[in-house]
């Protein structure tokens, strides 16, 4: 059976970091521009809520907390409660504020199964195709305990983050690179050592300007990385160098992120963007599609403990 690609919900400018919540069976996701939104697969109803003149990057379940959540407001990380019906949201706390001085954003984000977050920041995106991107301004993060571990500064453009628990691997991907990282973790005290790349665009025809965008991993321990401007999601396994299991070619250009999701965890919910002045937009530009058919499964998403 060959994979069968579905459209949800479009209409976005950047649809982004998707993540499945299993209690409610239902994905959340973010609008880059100001927005969180939840859609439910077997009602298909999609609400949204606005923060503001803020850039919104990342939301995940807080673990044991109804309708609580964290989200990134510009290079701020806040506990905020939605209850996933009202385009209202009251903002409970500032967690955590890094990159001080600065007009950095975050830009994707994970939590691992210890309930410990990690995110990148990055420059603010130029508003116009002319405007230059300063890149190595951006920095690494986890954040847990009220305390701050910066593990990699000279940050182009953070971007997807995997852990195989199994293994003791992270995943990481800075898109300014062009590589897909791996590091050894100790999950204990969130420290990463040996850094090896295990997938780097230029040997697999990747056009410059096309970057790795957001990932997630299957049970297998392979992993689902979304090209932005390459309109694919690459099934790559990490143990071998370099080594494209499959690709899933989609209806639009500009894909941002991916996630396992569904009752079995065995659908692939991806996200895409339509920026203009970008690479080409597809014939649906900023939406949400589900895959199903790919004949794997997915793990359980990490939430955040605060």
């Amino acid at each position: 059976m060959s994979p069968v690609i579905e459209k949800l919900v479009d209409g976005f400018a950047v649809a982004e970091g998707p993540h499945w919540d299993v209690k409610s069976q239902s994905l959340f996701f973010v609008g880059v521009l100001q927005t969180i939104h939840k859609y439910v697969p077997s009602t298909k109803k999609h609400t949204q809520a606005s923060l503001g003149n803020h850039i919104v990057s990342l939301i995940i379940p807080v673990k044991g907390k109804k309708n609580e959540f964290i989200i990134s407001l510009d290079r701020s990380l806040v506990l905020i409660n939605w209850d996933g019906e009202s385009n209202k949201v009251t903002i409970i706390k500032k967690l955590y504020e890094v990159d001080q001085g600065t007009t950095h954003i975050f830009n994707d984000g994970k939590c691992d199964k210890t309930g410990r977050i990690w995110s990148g920041t990055m420059p603010r995106p130029p508003s116009t195709a002319q405007e230059e991107f300063i890149d190595k301004q951006g920095t690494l993060y986890s954040f847990e305990n009220n305390t701050v571990k910066i593990h990699n500064s000279e940050i182009g453009m953070s971007n997807g983050i995997a852990f195989d628990y199994n293994k003791n691997k992270m995943y990481y991907i800075d898109s300014l690179r062009g590589s897909l990282d791996q590091y050894d973790i100790d999950f204990k005290t969130g420290t990463l050592t040996n850094m090896k790349k295990v997938f780097t665009k230029e040997k697999h025809g990747i056009q410059e300007g096309h970057v790795l965008d957001g990932m997630t991993i299957d049970s297998d321990g392979n992993l689902w990385v979304a090209v932005f401007g390459d309109g694919r999601v690459y099934q790559i396994d990490p143990n071998v160098p370099e080594m494209v299991l499959q690709y899933v070619e989609f209806p639009a250009k500009q894909i941002t992120s991916v996630a396992f999701g569904g009752p079995n965890l065995d659908e692939l919910y991806v996200t895409s963007a339509n920026h203009p002045g970008r690479p080409p937009v597809g014939e649906s530009p900023g939406a949400v599609f589900r895959v199903k058919g790919l004949n794997v499964t997915g793990l359980p998403p990490d939430e955040a403990v605060v």
